[in-house]
C-alpha cells in the first residue's frame, strides 16, 4: 500500500505566501548573530539546500498549519519534515531538467494571471500586493514554477500511464457492495503513514511498528490527530496535517474501506499493516450517495443531408425526395446506407441511444413526437436536414451507471497517487543525499 499524494496547487502557494504577513519582516528584525554563517543542511545530487531555504520554508509551513489551525509540532520535528519534502521537490526538479522540461516565461505569466484573477485581481496589484506582504517576487515566481514544473512531470510520467479495466470497475462495485459501501458515498479522511523500507529486515520494521504505535498512544493521550501526523507521519500530506481530503471509496484502499465503515466521524483507527508500512486513518466525516434518477433515451436512426452554401434549394428537393421513398415503403435502413451524408450510413443510419437533453433541441423535439417504428417528415438544423425513426424509446435507471462511473474515477485517481508515489519514492532512493541536519 502506498500512501496518497496531495499535492500544493498554484492557488494553495498563492495564498500560502498571502498569509504569511509579515514573515520576511520578522526575521530581518530578529537579525542572525554575526557567528552564525548561513550553511549546507542537506546534498540532493547536484544540488544544496541551505539553512536559510530550510528556515524560510519551515516558516512558511508553520504559517500555513496555524491558518489552518493545526498545533506545530517541535520545531526540530518540523525542519525534518520539511526538510524531506524539501528533497523530494529536489530530486523532481533535478529529473524533469534532464529530461529537458521547463516553464517558459509565457507560461509562468499566464499561471500569475488565473492566480491573480482567482482573488479579484489585475496581474500587477496581485504583484504589489504579495510584495507588500514581504515576499519578494522573484521567489514567488520561482515558487509557482516549480510547481508547474513537477505538475507537468507527473503528467508525463505517471498520469498518462494508468488505465482501468472493466474487470476491475465490476470487481471494485463487487467489493463496495459486500462491505456495504456506495461508490458515490465520500469520506473526509485524515491520513498517518510510516514506512517500512523496501527489503526491510525485521528488525527496520518492527523500529516502523514502534513508531506507528508511538503515534497511536500520542492520539489517544489527547493531542490533535493533525499534529501528530505532522510529527510523525511519512506520507507527503504530513505537512497538511496529514488531511487527504474528501474521496469516495473507489479512491480508496480496501483495508482502508473496511476501516471507515465500523467508524463514526471523529474515530481513529487501529494500526492497519500492509506490505509497504503501518498506516493510522481519522474519519473526520461522511456524505451521502447519489440517488436513483430516471431518464428517457431514444433508440434512433436518421438520415442526413447536409446542405452547402449556395445549394439549400438543392438539398431540401434531395430530403423530401427520400422522404418520398420512405412513404412508399422502401426500407429505412437501406435508403439511409445508400443516402445518408455522415457514418450513421455504414450502419443503416443507426446512431444508438439518445439520452433526453443530450441532443439538439429541434432534433429531441421531432423525437418527442413519435412512437417507437414512425418516421419524422425532414426537418432542419445546423447540421443540414434529417429524417428520423425512432426504433425504441425507454427510461433509465442512471444510478448504476452514475456508480460505475464513480468507481473508474476513484480507481483511476488511487492507482495515480500509488503509482506516482512509489515512482518519486525510488527517485529519492536512487540519488544522491547526505544529510547534514544532526544538530537540529
Amino acid at each position: 500500500m502506498i500512501p496518497f499524494r496531495k499535492s500544493f496547487t498554484l492557488l494553495l502557494f498563492a495564498l500560502t505566501y498571502l498569509l504569511s504577513t509579515n514573515l520576511y519582516a520578522v526575521e530581518t528584525k530578529k537579525p542572525a548573530p554575526p557567528e552564525v554563517i548561513d550553511r549546507i543542511v542537506a546534498v540532493v545530487n547536484s544540488d544544496v539546500i541551505t539553512l536559510s531555504d530550510l528556515t524560510d520554508r519551515t516558516n512558511l509551513i508553520a504559517k500555513q498549519l496555524q491558518k489552518q489551525n493545526i498545533p506545530l509540532p517541535d520545531r526540530k520535528i518540523l525542519m525534518r519534515q520539511v526538510l524531506e519534502k524539501m528533497i523530494y521537490d529536489s530530486v523532481q526538479k533535478q529529473y524533469a531538467e534532464e529530461m529537458g522540461l521547463k516553464v517558459e516565461d509565457a507560461q509562468l505569466d499566464q499561471a500569475i494571471e488565473r492566480i491573480a484573477k482567482s482573488n479579484h485581481l489585475t496581474v500587477e496589484q496581485f504583484n504589489k500586493q504579495v510584495v507588500s506582504e514581504g515576499v519578494p517576487l522573484k521567489k514567488f515566481r520561482q515558487e509557482i514554477s516549480t510547481e508547474m514544473l513537477l505538475a507537468e512531470l507527473r503528467k508525463r510520467e505517471v498520469d498518462n500511464k494508468v488505465q482501468v479495466s472493466d474487470n476491475e470497475v465490476k470487481a471494485q462495485l463487487a467489493q463496495e457492495k459486500k462491505l456495504g459501501a456506495n461508490a458515490q458515498e465520500e469520506y473526509d479522511i485524515a491520513h498517518i503513514y510510516v514506512s517500512v523500507p523496501e527489503n526491510s529486515t525485521r528488525e527496520q520494521r518492527d523500529l516502523s511498528r514502534k513508531k506507528i504505535e508511538k503515534a497511536l498512544n500520542t492520539i489517544k493521550s489527547g493531542v490533535a490527530f493533525s499534529q501528530v501526523a505532522a510529527s510523525y507521519s511519512d506520507a507527503p500530506d504530513a505537512l497538511q496535517g496529514g488531511n487527504l481530503g474528501w474521496r469516495p471509496a473507489a479512491r480508496l484502499p480496501v483495508i482502508f474501506v473496511e476501516a471507515v465503515q465500523k467508524m463514526h466521524p471523529g474515530d481513529t483507527s487501529n494500526i492497519l499493516e500492509t506490505s509497504n508500512g503501518f498506516h493510522l486513518i481519522q474519519l473526520l466525516d461522511v456524505r451521502g450517495g447519489a440517488t436513483a434518477k430516471k431518464i428517457t433515451q431514444y433508440h434512433v436512426r436518421q438520415i442526413l443531408i447536409k446542405i452547402n452554401p449556395g445549394e439549400e434549394a438543392q438539398a431540401k428537393n434531395k430530403v423530401y425526395g427520400i422522404y418520398d421513398r420512405l412513404k412508399a415503403g422502401e426500407d429505412f435502413a437501406k435508403v439511409a446506407s445508400l443516402s445518408s451524408e455522415d457514418d450513421s450510413r455504414n450502419n443503416g443510419g443507426d446512431i444508438g441511444w439518445i439520452t433526453a437533453g443530450e441532443t439538439l433541441p429541434d432534433f429531441e423535439k421531432q423525437l418527442q413526437l413519435l412512437h417507437p417504428g414512425e418516421i419524422s417528415q425532414p426537418f432542419e438544423t445546423a447540421l443540414g436536414w434529417h429524417i428520423v425513426q425512432l426504433v425504441s424509446e425507454r427510461e433509465s435507471d442512471t444510478s448504476l451507471e452514475g456508480r460505475m462511473e464513480a468507481i473508474k474515477q476513484g480507481i483511476t485517481a488511487r492507482k495515480t497517487d500509488e503509482l506516482f508515489d512509489e515512482w518519486v519514492r525510488q527517485l529519492r532512493d536512487n540519488a544522491y543525499v547526505d544529510i547534514r541536519l544532526d544538530d537540529f
